[in-house]
């Protein structure tokens, strides 16, 4: 099915500064262009030599810098951080994208790879966010991307390690965006579908076909503009885009008879029924909605 909806108006980053992470090829060079073609200014960060990118960039008529650095290097962030402050004066976005895999089931994976891929994804994207935080805070406008995926929202056989690290980003997210909110900084996470490096020999040559970065890409400009959402996961992969959500059933008050957990199993259905649902605007409403029960005695 395609949407006959057309925008009023184009999405631009003029005078906006961006930073992406793991933005040498795959989905982050293909962020980094786009933000570049609609008028930011883009440092390019990558393990490797960013520079071919950069050229790109340039040669389209736009402006960016490379920063060659490991995004588990928090001194290096710090620095890229700080150079792009002191060269442009602003940083108004940051993309989160690095990442690498270590896929293999569980019973097989080291521990050091568990720690390696969380480690890149997780505390990665915190050294990145630290390093910005408080510039978009004193600014008063910041746009931060965290990269989730399908693999911790739902789960994925041979991924422990990746998908732990990219729920943990949800829950990262959710936090910031509600510490953010009165400094205008907006923090969303973009859950992709992607041909790059890191699918290549998972999915088929057909199927890869489809799964351009490109076609990801929208929803990161979506998620950066001006406009923005907050504490949005967006899912986007060929061309569709979807929202994700952590939701919270009407649940079953049990009080405290000493049949409860015999109980409990016996109405599980009934816990997990998703109509009445609602997606919790902050932790606390968990713990307020059981003391509120507890109170009234249902």
């Amino acid at each position: 099915m395609s949407s006959n909806t057309t925008a009023s108006s184009a999405i631009r980053f003029d005078n906006r500064v961006a930073i992406v992470t793991g933005a040498g090829a795959g989905l982050g060079r293909a962020h980094a262009l786009a933000l570049a073609a609609r008028g930011a200014k883009v440092v390019v960060n990558d393990m490797g030599d960013p520079q071919a990118v950069v050229d790109e960039i340039v040669a389209a008529g736009g402006q960016a810098i490379g920063f060659a650095g490991s995004v588990t290097d928090a001194a290096a962030m710090q620095r890229m951080a700080d150079e792009t402050v002191a060269r442009w004066g602003r940083i108004d976005i940051l993309v989160n994208n690095a990442g690498i895999l270590r896929d293999k089931s569980f019973s097989k994976m080291s521990l050091d790879d568990f720690r390696l891929v969380v480690d890149v994804h997780l505390m990665g994207a915190v050294n990145c966010t630290k390093a910005v935080w408080d510039t978009m805070k004193t600014q008063q406008f910041g746009r931060i991307v965290f990269t989730t995926s399908s693999s911790g929202l739902f789960g994925n056989f041979g991924q422990a390690n990746y998908g732990a690290a990219k729920m943990a980003l949800v829950g990262l997210m959710q936090t910031l965006s509600l510490e953010g909110e009165k400094t205008n900084v907006r923090v969303n996470c973009l859950a992709p579908t992607a041909a790059t490096q890191m699918t290549e020999g998972i999915l088929t040559p057909e199927v890869l076909a489809q799964f351009q970065p490109e076609r990801v890409t929208p929803g990161l400009l979506m998620l950066v503009c001006d406009d923005a959402p907050s504490r949005t996961i967006l899912c986007a992969g060929a061309g569709t885009f979807a929202a994700a959500h952590v939701t919270l059933t009407e649940g079953l008050y049990l009080g405290a008879r000493p049949d409860a957990a015999e109980v409990l199993l016996q109405e599980l259905d009934q816990v997990t029924d998703r109509h009445g649902e609602v997606v919790p605007a902050y932790g606390m409403l968990q713990s307020q909605r059981e003391l509120s029960n507890a109170s009234q005695g249902r």
